[in-house]
């Protein structure tokens, strides 16, 4: 039998992680209490409007090869995840597309230089392909009138975040996950009820006290603000994710099913969570028509902002602590832009904890772990 059947949880925060933790556990036969301070829409929460993609090697040109390592962990999970699903969800793995204007050609070179290392060091990553005028036009023929040559990166994905928050939602309900919407839980006031075996905290920014009120830590929570646009553009065809080499922002377009489009760039360190601003609106939709014509005729469907939860050296962490008289505490956050593209490994990690109190995964992946944290305790992972 395993571990955690008959077990009890509680889960404070129902993002993304939250619900994906819920519905593992349920799966194992615990039984499981999810608080949400918002809807059951996840509104409150950044993966509601992230582009979803799973992109270890684009990523790997400014985050830590750690961070790398979960990403290609997390890849064929997302297969495993969305398969079990009984409501489908969008996924697709038809690799990157990297474009660039010709004034911009030397900031193409070092970010080609860059991965092509990156996918020298790590085995695991399939190298980048140089694109012709000609190869371009094979690959991606809606933007080859507009650009004569490109990168291409391999077996990197994505998926429709809205979709996959709505099925895992319908999976909680179907496994009977108590979910108590709108009630703003803390979690050292359920950990002092006494009624759960383990209270788990995933509410994102909403933990900034908490990790700030740990000084073993010395690694702050802070929010940075993220803006996206989504837009409905049946004139455009792109057959993947794409990215525009920028000087000054690192476009994205993301297209999901019925010619829905996510695009996105801005990084901003602020947690104002007020609307989109009209200079991020003009650079993005401007950048946006400079790949394809076609999105002069888009419209518009929503502006949005929220800010990613985002530790001080911009790396993910689970903190946990089963002291032997009372109900256990873990502390997952810090998932700063990468939430899809990790929260697999996170989640793979965490159970692991949950069961052994140790975890190989998070050994190989590079996680780091702090195990009775608050103490003077090392971390399991450096």
């Amino acid at each position: 039998m395993s571990k955690f059947a008959n077990s009890k949880y509680a889960i404070v925060g129902a993002g993304l992680m939250g619900r994906m933790l819920a519905l593992a556990l349920a799966k194992r036969g615990a039984q499981v209490d999810l608080f949400e301070k918002g809807n059951s829409a996840a509104d409150l929460s950044p993966a509601r409007i992230a582009a979803a993609m799973l992109a270890p090697l684009a990523e790997s040109a400014i985050t830590e090869d750690n961070v790398v390592r979960m990403g290609i962990h997390s890849l064929p999970r997302w297969k495993d995840i969305i398969a079990d699903l009984s409501t489908p969800v969008f996924f697709q793995q038809n690799g990157t597309l990297i474009v660039w204007h010709r004034q911009d050609a030397s900031d193409a070179e070092r970010f080609t230089a860059h991965l092509e290392r990156n996918s020298r060091n790590n085995k695991q990553l399939t190298a980048p392909q140089k694109l012709t005028g000609e190869s371009l036009r094979e690959l991606e023929p809606s933007v080859a009138d507009r650009f004569t040559q490109g990168l291409y990166l391999p077996n990197e994905g994505q998926l429709d975040n809205r979709q996959l928050l709505d099925a895992l939602l319908i999976e909680l309900e179907l496994l009977k996950v108590n979910c108590h919407w709108n009630i703003s839980a803390e979690p050292e006031q359920l950990r002092a009820g006494d009624s759960h075996d383990w209270v788990i905290d995933c509410r994102g920014l909403g933990a900034k006290a908490a990790w700030q009120a740990d000084d073993a830590s010395h690694n702050p929570l802070r929010g940075v603000r993220g803006e996206v646009i989504r837009l409905y553009a049946p004139e455009v065809n792109l057959q993947r994710p794409t990215r525009l080499i920028h000087p000054r922002y690192p476009l994205y377009i993301a297209p999901k099913e019925n010619h829905i489009y996510v695009v996105g760039a801005t990084e901003i360190e602020s947690e104002d969570l007020s609307e989109v601003s009209v200079r991020s609106a003009m650079e993005l939709l401007s950048a946006i028509y400079t790949v394809h014509s076609g999105f002069a005729e888009a419209r518009i469907l929503e502006m949005a902002t929220q800010c990613r939860p985002t530790l001080k050296d911009n790396l993910p962490e689970i903190k946990f602590s089963k002291p032997a008289d009372r109900t256990g505490l873990m502390l997952i956050n810090g998932l700063y832009r990468h939430g899809f593209m990790i929260s697999p490994a996170i989640m793979d990690c965490a159970l692991e904890l949950l069961q052994e109190g140790n975890s190989k995964t998070a050994m190989d992946l590079g996680l780091r772990v702090n195990k009775a944290f608050g103490t003077q305790e090392a971390s399991l992972c450096a």
